[in-house]
């Protein structure tokens, strides 16, 4: 198995005390927390623009995301120099740079897609499209609490003029401000909790997972080398040796070229395109290939930057398992089973046996990482009783582990009551919440190990376990006990987790303590950022459909399709058969022993080339995505490594970082240029 190549490893050699700053900044310094609070006015209220209204290029949606990228690359490359040549002083040190950087990962992710943002449609989407045919609303007026929607009125009527206006638009009319007002704040009520929840939980595995498994930290890669130097007080501190890396600039150089040869041929087709992806949905119509759908053979420079400092196992791994589920699904039409093109979207995004093997390494993977770390857990479960010490390096912790795991203790209940209260009886709350923390933990596994940009597991829990209890109508799951509430909930923060907060938790505790950032006032920073960030992207969110119609949004999928899911679960489960329940437990047991047995394989065999994240992500849209540009990091660096050595390895890897750093740029650059233009759909990362 491959070792991780450390940061400290890779970096120049150590700076001597003569060049360092005698003294190390807190990193929370008051300008510090002016830019914090005004990056998340602007970007809250700017992604949301560009994601759902314009439909361009997202700033967000990924766990090494763009706006925080271009944020912290603005500061060092830009307003750093500038202030370090008035005065030496004025720079910014390493610490504040990165405290930006920190703040940036949830004002950058929580406003767009994929984030929690997405209850404002699915509030409204389904009474909007309801007809008599669907007969949606016969289910949902009386089995929703008027303070769930502004869609409801008191007396469970349909309140069209506040649905519609959202929909179609009023133009210069007023918001309707008071049929949203309790809504909002009950959602996000829940939401802040469920940011607590997973803060707190964040808290407790950082020490685990950081310094007892030293898991790599890929995505956090980036931000160290382009801060590395700004403590220095000698030329390096003004522009970094990073920026002066010849094979930075050469992969820079790249994607810039490519990017703007790009754009330049979407503004100007006589420009010749410089094609980086091929659709071979296409050609692949005959059986049993057709089973494997649409999928792009798709370069995307970030990817493939990022994706070089993966371990091979890891990169390989996602690659592999990726056309190990396309060869089940056509091996399944040859046997027999239903067609791929009849899905059954209430549970699983492809056939039900391949998702239950899904279910079944979430489960083990989660319960095997869990079960790792048991005497660190079982140390905060001592702390929380007041039965043990605390350590030394508990202090540099952002909440201590009792604050942490009574946070988290209630935050849970929290959301378990406020379920209880819309509706949703204790059991079918308790599945859905479970599912929800099995799902967080392990996609924030991918992002702190398997270094994938994109997270997301599009699958519904509560449709999972249903079948899993051979129950069909008038069962577990039924409009009397709480489906209509649950199906809400569930689309709103679990099916689509893309831009979910835990990965940004864990990679800011992470950097805050290994640079021993000051962790309170970092936690309260924190705090405000989120607050202001949800705030101004919900609000904006509601405006935005009043101003100019959600119907009118360049994402039709945000405001009119992936928001009926509601209506759609509860129409699947409420005319579901039963099952034959036996089926899915096989395929579930089958997903957590190959999950078991790759796990158990890695702790014995040193050459063992499979890791289970790989598989965890095999039926996930952005492994569907990225997966050739995967496929070319993991190319580039065996090759490299193979006829080079470590050392070429290490010399290459700014080179690669300079290829994801310039994808960024250009990002940015077209992002400015196509709102000055109105250009929509201009997007250089998938949408």
């Amino acid at each position: 198995m491959e070792a991780p190549i450390s940061l400290a490893s890779e970096m120049a050699p150590a700076t001597t005390a003569s060049t360092v700053a005698a003294t190390r900044e807190r990193g929370v310094t008051p300008r510090v927390v002016i830019i914090s609070l005004l990056l998340a006015v602007c970007l809250g209220y700017a992604i949301p623009v560009i994601d759902y209204k314009l439909m361009n290029t997202f700033l967000d949606a990924q766990h090494l995301p763009p706006g925080a990228v271009g944020a912290l690359l603005i500061l060092v490359i830009v307003i750093n120099p500038l202030l370090r040549l008035l005065s030496g002083r004025l720079g910014f040190s390493r610490n504040e740079a990165l405290t930006v950087y920190i703040t940036c990962l949830f004002s950058s992710l929580m406003p767009g897609h994929g984030a929690e943002n997405f209850v404002i449609p699915n509030l409204l989407a389904s009474f909007y499209l309801a007809t008599r045919n669907n007969k949606w609303l016969d289910f949902l007026l009386p089995y929703t609490k008027p303070w769930m929607t502004p869609a409801v009125t008191t007396s469970h009527a349909y309140n069209r003029a506040v649905v519609e206006g959202w929909y179609v638009g009023t133009g210069t009319a007023p918001v309707p401000w008071a049929a949203w007002l309790v809504p909002l704040a009950a959602w996000m009520s829940f939401v802040v909790a469920s940011y607590v929840m997973l803060g707190c939980l964040s808290v407790m595995l950082r020490a685990q997972w950081a310094e007892h498994e030293a898991l790599a930290f890929p995505l956090l890669r980036l931000p160290l080398e382009m801060t590395e130097d700004l403590d220095r007080t000698d030329k390096y501190g003004v522009v970094s040796r990073f920026f002066r890396n010849p094979m930075m600039w050469t992969g820079f150089i790249i994607a810039v070229f490519i990017q703007t040869q790009r754009g330049l041929h979407v503004y100007f087709p006589d420009v010749p395109d410089f094609p980086l992806d091929i659709n071979v949905g296409p050609l692949l119509t005959d059986p049993p290939w057709n089973q494997i759908g649409w999928f792009n053979v798709a370069i995307f420079p970030i990817a493939v930057g990022i994706s070089f400092l993966l371990t091979s196992e890891v990169s390989f791994s996602l690659v592999f398992f990726f056309w190990f589920m396309q060869f089940q699904l056509m091996a399944a039409y040859q046997l027999g089973f239903a067609p791929k093109s009849m899905p059954d979207a209430a549970v699983f995004p492809g056939k039900i046996f391949a998702g239950y093997q899904m279910g079944g390494c979430y489960l083990a993977y989660v319960a095997i990482v869990l079960w790792t770390g048991r005497e660190h857990f079982m140390h905060i479960g001592r702390r929380a009783f007041g039965r043990a010490a605390a350590q030394p390096n508990e202090k540099q912790e952002v909440l201590s582990y009792p604050l942490a795991f009574w946070g988290f203790v209630l935050a849970f209940a929290f959301m378990m009551a406020w379920s209880m209260c819309a509706g949703v009886r204790c059991d079918i709350a308790l599945a859905l919440w479970g599912g929800y923390i099995v799902a967080a933990i392990g996609l924030t596994r991918v992002a702190v190990e398997g270094g994938l940009l994109a997270l997301l597991h599009d699958s519904a829990p509560l449709g999972a376990v249903a079948r899993l209890l051979n129950s069909g109508p008038s069962n577990w799951l039924t409009l009397e006990n709480g489906l209509v509430p649950a199906s809400f909930l569930q689309a709103g923060l679990v099916v689509h987790m893309r831009g979910f907060s835990m990965p940004s938790f864990i990679q800011s505790f992470k950097l805050a303590y290994d640079r021993k950032i000051e962790p309170k006032p970092l936690g309260l920073l924190i705090v405000a950022v989120i607050l202001i960030t949800v705030t101004m992207s919900w609000t904006t969110i509601v405006r935005m459909g009043y101003q100019n119609g959600g119907l009118q949004f360049g994402h039709k999928w945000y405001a009119q399709q992936g928001s009926l899911w509601p209506a759609h679960f509860v129409d699947a489960t409420t005319k579901a058969t039963t099952n034959t329940a036996w089926v899915n437990w096989l395929w579930l047991f089958v997903g957590a022993a190959l999950t078991y047995g790759m796990m158990l394989a890695r702790s014995r065999l040193p050459i063992f080339p499979f890791h289970p994240l790989g598989y965890l992500m095999s039926l996930a849209f952005p492994i569907r995505m990225f997966w050739f540009s995967v496929f070319l990091g993991w190319l580039c660096k065996v090759l490299i490594t193979r006829f080079g050595g470590i050392d070429s390895y290490r010399k290459a890897v700014p080179l690669f970082l300079g290829l994801a750093l310039g994808d960024v740029t250009m990002i940015l650059i077209w992002l400015v240029i196509d709102g000055w233009q109105g250009r929509t759909g201009h997007q250089l990362l998938p949408g």
